[in-house]
């Protein structure tokens, strides 16, 4: 068999449980959301790095985080899973599934920023490095974590 068509068939293998569209609904929502994200955590990182010079992103990261996970909300329920009703049922796990990879984030955040300034003479980027590099973490985990539990058609109310 052809490498590129190996390569094909183990990908599609890798995807097929994965709804025709849905992944790539996911990834443009999520990109929009990253892209909103980011932006709201240099914002509160910069708005609070005066008060908190060292440490102010990590306070940056939890307020962005909460933000965020409402407005990923909406585009997740509207335009990737297209779920019907039961929004606060749906808000609650989202919100449960988004924190904790938040919690992860925040434990994670500190060791790549010191790794970051550390390893390289980037010191005054090392929290928005190491907040895109979770940023790619976060991904996944979300899109695993709503398509399994916040979005899961068994879990949602009676209009799915």
């Amino acid at each position: 068999m052809p490498q590129t068509l190996l390569i094909h068939v183990r990908f599609r293998r890798l995807f097929a449980h994965v709804p025709s569209g849905e992944l790539l609904r996911f990834v443009l929502v999520g990109i929009g959301n990253t892209v909103f994200g980011y932006a709201t955590f240099a914002c509160f990182t910069l708005l609070l790095g005066s008060v908190y010079p060292r440490h102010g992103y990590i306070l940056a990261g939890a307020i962005s985080g909460v933000v965020n996970i409402s407005v990923a909300f909406l585009g997740y329920k509207w335009f990737v899973f297209k779920t019907k009703g039961d929004y606060l049922g749906e808000w609650v796990r989202c919100m449960v599934v988004c924190s904790s990879g938040i919690v992860i984030g925040l434990i994670l955040l500190p060791v790549l920023v010191f790794a970051v300034r550390r390893l390289t003479p980037m010191d005054e980027a090392a929290p928005y490095i190491a907040a895109a590099v979770l940023a790619c973490f976060n991904a996944i985990y979300n899109f695993l974590g709503n398509r399994k539990f916040t979005f899961k058609r068994g879990l949602t109310g009676p209009g799915n």
